[in-house]
């Protein structure tokens, strides 16, 4: 719900908790730290060497070494930026919080630079799956009349793999909004706009792009190339670039007598896990979400999904037990619930996978989304918080909403 946070439907601590409140008076020990290097003695045998019970023994950057007897890596994954020149440098990542805090930030900056200004804010969305179009309904939304969004896809569709009716939901809550879709093309490389090199650029069709250098904010140049014949290459300029593309996993390095030891990988880059999500090789280490790699009954991959990463946890805790208790480990097996979209304060897509036919759109669609992500918060306690304070927000929305519409009343009579 990180996109909630740019419209200002939800505060951070509703969908951010921090780790040190959600496990007060429990057992569990937390330490905020980074992994310097696993060493696994696993690979000797289920009980490691001489039938000692550790499984191994974890060094984090601070110094300190942790002995485990079993292990889980769910590292999940980072933005894969480095696939094309100036992404690095000038595209801003979605994906943790402090990524939407800068986002955030970003946008304030140029609000209120454009504020009462004929200028558009210009904000350029590369990759239109399901963040990218999200990020792109919730932008155009909080810009309104006052910015456009154009958001890039190497498809010659949104969101490929979507249920169609969320699909054709977001097309068009999109179409409805300064959005304009550049689909079919991808972003060759991303650079700085130097004022002092060009006052224009040229796109290969002959369109002047308008360099406003009277701005003292920095602006940048998409270069476009089409994937099939028949479109020209294109130079958009923006404001602010936002990245939704590509993805990859984060593995702590493994070393065994001190010298590497690399795990059996998938061409994602993820750890190859077997259906108990054991990693191959390891029996006392488990992946799970965006650090594993499995495939169904059917031989696909499992997708790098928040929905395919909850559901292992559940497995990943109840084999965990099992194996301590000498018990059977289950194998895993994802069910597809449905798929989820926001596209607005008071509006998203839900599609049941249960029901073919049905997708929730609108303030129906928004309420069962939130219903959906409050009943998946950690804790009793937090969901109960939460709860009453997105009620209280809704009410407060509600009389304001009903103020309004009898001011408008009231005035027109």
């Amino acid at each position: 719900m990180l996109y909630e946070l740019l419209s200002g439907e939800v505060d951070a601590w509703e969908i951010a908790p921090r780790f040190s409140d959600l496990l007060a008076n429990t057992g569990v020990n937390f330490f905020q730290d980074r992994v310097k290097l696993v060493n696994p003695s696993d690979h000797l045998g289920i009980n490691g060497p001489m039938g000692s019970s550790c499984g191994g023994t974890v060094l984090l950057e601070s110094g300190l070494r942790i002995e485990y007897d079993w292990l889980v890596i769910s590292l999940g994954a980072e933005p894969k930026l480095d696939a094309v020149p100036g992404a690095v440098e000038f595209a801003l990542p979605f994906s943790t919080l402090e990524d939407a805090f800068n986002v955030d930030k970003k946008l304030r900056a140029l609000e209120r630079r454009n504020f009462g200004k004929n200028p558009q804010i210009c904000v350029a969305i590369v990759g239109c799956g399901y963040a990218g179009v999200e990020l792109a309904a919730i932008v155009s939304e909080r810009l309104q009349d006052r910015g456009i969004v154009q958001a890039i896809n190497v498809e010659n569709t949104i969101c490929p793999t979507a249920p169609p009716g969320n699909r054709e939901a977001a097309l068009k809550v999109l179409s409805s909004r300064n959005v304009e879709l550049l689909l079919g093309y991808f972003v060759h490389c991303i650079k700085k706009v130097d004022y002092m090199e060009t006052s224009a650029k040229m796109t290969e069709s002959g369109a002047v792009q308008d360099i406003a250098a009277e701005h003292n904010s920095e602006k940048y140049l998409l270069e476009l190339q089409p994937v099939e014949k028949g479109l020209q290459n294109q130079v958009l300029q923006a404001d602010l670039v936002l990245w939704t593309v590509g993805s990859k996993p984060l593995l702590p390095p493994i070393e065994i007598f001190d010298k590497p030891l690399e795990l059996t990988l998938s061409a994602r880059g993820q750890a190859e896990i077997d259906e108990t999500l054991r990693v191959k090789g390891h029996p006392r280490i488990f992946a799970v979400g965006d650090s594993s790699s499995l495939r169904d009954l059917k031989g696909r991959l499992l997708p790098a999904t928040a929905q395919v990463a909850f559901q292992q946890a559940d497995f990943a805790g109840w084999n965990l037990w099992a194996a301590i208790n000498d018990r059977p480990l289950l194998p895993f097996r994802f069910q597809n619930l449905g798929e989820m979209m926001t596209l607005g304060r008071n509006d998203a897509a839900l599609s049941p996978s249960f029901v073919d036919w049905l997708t929730l759109e609108g303030p129906v669609g928004h309420t069962g989304r939130k219903i959906a992500y409050l009943i998946r918060l950690p804790t009793d306690e937090h969901r109960i918080k939460v709860g009453i304070s997105w009620l209280l927000k809704s009410t407060i929305d509600s009389v304001a909403s009903f103020q309004n519409t009898i001011s408008k009343v009231l005035s027109g009579s």
